[in-house]
């Protein structure tokens, strides 16, 4: 049956699919593709799972009856791994008719080897015997392991299915005419008045109590497994609608507050002081770069800016804290600090100026004008904590913002990619993991006055120069 049908059934019960909100619709995407996967991994497992079964039952079989007419039935396990085969290759999350007639098939097949005599064996059973060698045992196998790859409603279907064509083998052998009646009359002339025994050792015995119990039992199972299935998928769909939130916060949040926030339910309330590095990067002269360009050209130069910065603030442990506009704030060392954030800042810093410098030489390729990217950094103490009400925010404020921020906007006055205060790069030298590397092409530069610092800040830069092979040059 359709995972998909399983996921509207849940997440609507009333079936209302055209009235569903957007984040219904956004739960359902993610829910259908949890169960496809699941489906696609459950089937693969059950198959398997068969195939092993199969494969014990066939060693099993000669041991349990070392009679040569076994290979009969051995040979009809080799049409079970069949039927499993084909069931894997046509097997998807959508509802499939032939997944369904396959399974029709392995029923019916077991079936018929439980009602009808093998036609190799020598010995002639009352038909009626075949109930006394216990095979509708196998019929919970199939249905045991369809709980792994199928929905809720084919595990009822094939409870019901089972039932129905137990009871017509049961009907077809009471139709048959009696062949063992005289030996029915020698049991029951020894077993005198007792009917009930007469009933449980005459070989002509059907025995409609017991099968009637199998039937019962089977449909019991059948229904308990389906509620266990039903329960999973909805377990699964809650999973993905969790996963689906996840994916929301990721699209604003760094991976380690996205990790913080799916932790705990109030994990960055508590206000707090503690010292981070702040990064600001911004593209220079965007402006005068906008005037006269299409919206789109605008939008897709900003969007190939911001998917590099992105990716090296994520890969170097940092916290994207917003976007401004053509640039964007980072820290490191939030929510919780580290032993490397400086560090990180810095190393971060000059990837950024790597991925600008590689950005360039793809927009030279299409014949598009170059750009140049400004960076400040500093280390210092700042105050953080999510502020608003039910729109929540993570905020990072302080001097120590306001100072990278300006040191950012002093890359004009040196004609450098980036400016750092001496603050960070001596914080970065003092940390552990750091190199001479992550220093190389700072230029140390006489401190300068900063707006809201008490004190001169100690100023390193480093420029925009690119080398042959494309390294940018201090």
């Amino acid at each position: 049956m359709s995972a998909i049908a399983d996921v509207a059934a849940i997440t609507d019960p009333g079936n209302r699919v055209a009235g569903k909100t957007d984040v219904q619709q956004d739960t359902l995407k993610f829910a259908e593709a949890a169960l496809t996967d699941s489906k696609r991994e459950g089937l693969l497992l059950a198959v398997r799972a068969r195939w092993v079964a199969l494969a014990v039952t066939a060693a099993t079989l000669p041991i349990i009856n070392p009679e040569w007419e076994v290979l009969y039935y051995v040979l009809m396990l080799g049409l079970f791994a069949l039927i499993g085969w084909a069931q894997l290759k046509v097997g998807k999350a959508e509802r499939s008719w032939q997944e369904l007639i396959l399974i029709f098939c392995d029923l019916l097949l077991m079936t018929f080897l439980t009602v009808v005599p093998n036609p190799w064996s020598t010995v002639d059973w009352p038909l009626a015997m075949q109930y006394r060698f216990d095979s509708f045992i196998y019929f919970f196998v199939f249905l045991a392991t369809a709980t792994l790859a199928y929905s809720w409603r084919t595990v009822v279907a094939m409870g019901f299915w089972t039932s129905a064509l137990w009871a017509i083998g049961v009907g077809w052998v009471y139709l048959q005419p009696q062949t063992h009646a005289a030996l029915s009359e020698r049991v029951r002339a020894a077993v005198g008045a007792d009917v009930r025994l007469f009933d449980i050792i005459d070989p002509s015995s059907i025995g409609f109590g017991a099968r009637f119990q199998q039937i019962t039992v089977f449909l019991i199972v059948a229904m308990t497994l389906a509620l266990a299935a039903r329960r999973s998928n909805a377990l699964l769909i809650s999973h993905a609608g969790i996963e689906r939130e996840r994916t929301n916060l990721a699209r604003y949040f760094s991976p380690n507050v996205v990790e913080q926030l799916s932790k705990n339910d109030d994990p960055l309330k508590q206000v707090r002081t503690q010292n981070v590095a702040v990064l600001f990067a911004d593209i220079v002269d965007f402006t005068a770069y906008a005037d006269g360009r299409s919206p789109m050209e605008v939008i897709g130069t900003l969007r190939q800016f911001h998917e590099r910065m992105e990716r090296d603030v994520f890969r170097h442990a940092g916290t994207l804290d917003k976007y401004l506009g053509d640039g964007l704030m980072a820290t490191f060392g939030t929510p919780f600090t580290s032993e490397s954030d400086a560090g990180n800042a810095l190393r971060c810093a000059q990837a950024m100026i790597g991925s600008i410098a590689e950005l360039n030489r793809e927009r030279k390729t299409r014949n598009e004008p170059p750009i140049r990217v400004s960076i400040g950094l500093h280390y210092g103490q700042v105050v953080l904590g999510d502020i608003g009400l039910n729109r929540l925010e993570f905020a990072v404020i302080g001097t120590a913002v306001n100072a990278a921020s300006r040191l950012e906007a002093l890359t004009r006055d040196y004609g450098c990619a980036l400016v750092a205060s001496d603050e960070l790069v001596q914080r970065a030298r003092a940390e552990t993991g750091s190199s001479d590397a992550d220093f190389l092409h700072l230029v140390r530069k006489p401190p300068r006055t900063i707006r809201g610092l008490e004190q001169p800040v100690g100023i390193w830069t480093r420029g925009y120069e690119v080398e042959a092979e494309g390294t940018v040059r201090g």
